[in-house]
């Protein structure tokens, strides 16, 4: 097993692969607070107070994916809850120049890699790793592990594609979960579901943490849940966010830690970071 790293919560970023054996925690992506924010101009919904309200409420860890066109997230929007947030911190996007010298300078407990083109509405894909097209992401996931990043490739669950994300040095991978959620309820999506549990149970035998995002929702969460064992992470934003307009943000947190069969987190104070 590896020995946890420092980050920049002043916090050990837990990276054995034992960490599978602890409830599932749950990342709030604050997109679409941002997109809300953008849609008017101006700073509300404040994006920093939203993560602020989800932290209080319990989740374990923030999720944003600042996109070239800054269309949600902004950098400036990066920088802000880097300065405040008092749990993980996992920053997801397409590793360009641009990109990895903002995550290098912010240094989050996790970065998610995905394939994403400029422009894309939403991931809708994982990586494709066995062509050898993308075999330069062993030297971006080397030099995100140097500075005690932990890193995540964004996978559909192809076993050639899991035993390859290994191999390029990847900490996790995150189970895209789209397909799941739009066949749920159905003899498919029961197939879906089985072909999640598999790529998990292989992930984890060959070393690598699971998480899993995209579309997960109050309904289909806790039968994913129960089925992927040692799923460490989970990163829900559209649908978290939605069920907020009608429930209130604390109260949708909670349920969906509730959902997840997870504990709240504990509330800690922002470590002052040395220089």
């Amino acid at each position: 097993m590896r020995a946890a790293v420092k980050n920049w919560t002043g916090a050990p970023a837990l990276v054995a692969l034992g960490v599978g054996i602890e409830m599932i925690r749950l990342s709030v992506n604050v997109n679409k607070i941002a997109t809300l924010r953008n849609a008017r101009g101006g700073n509300i919904p404040d994006v920093v107070e939203a993560a602020r309200t989800c932290i209080a409420a319990g989740c374990h860890g923030i999720t944003v994916h600042p996109r070239p066109d800054a269309r949600h997230i902004t950098f400036q929007d990066v920088f802000d809850l880097a300065a405040m947030l008092t749990v993980e911190f996992n920053i997801e996007g397409y590793p360009g120049a641009e990109f990895l010298d903002l995550v290098m300078r912010v240094k989050p407990t996790q970065v998610t890699l995905v394939p994403d083109p400029p422009g894309v509405l939403t991931s809708n894909a994982g990586w494709n790793l066995t062509s050898g097209s993308a075999d330069w992401l062993g030297e971006v996931l080397a030099r995100l592990g140097k500075t005690g990043i932990r890193t995540s490739l964004f996978l559909d669950t192809d076993a050639g594609q899991i035993r390859r994300a290994r191999e390029l040095g990847a900490d996790r991978i995150e189970l895209f979960t789209g397909p799941y959620a739009n066949a749920f309820g159905t003899p498919a999506g029961q197939e879906i579901l089985a072909a999640h549990r598999e790529a998990a149970h292989l992930a984890r035998e060959i070393g690598l943490g699971v998480n899993a995002g995209h579309d997960l929702d109050l309904k289909n969460i806790p039968a994913y849940a129960k089925a992927v064992k040692g799923l460490q992470e989970v990163s829900i934003g559209h649908a978290l966010i939605s069920d907020a307009l009608y429930m209130g943000l604390t109260r949708t947190v909670k349920a969906y830690l509730k959902a997840l069969g997870s504990k709240p987190a504990k509330a800690t104070r922002k470590r002052t970071m040395r220089n």
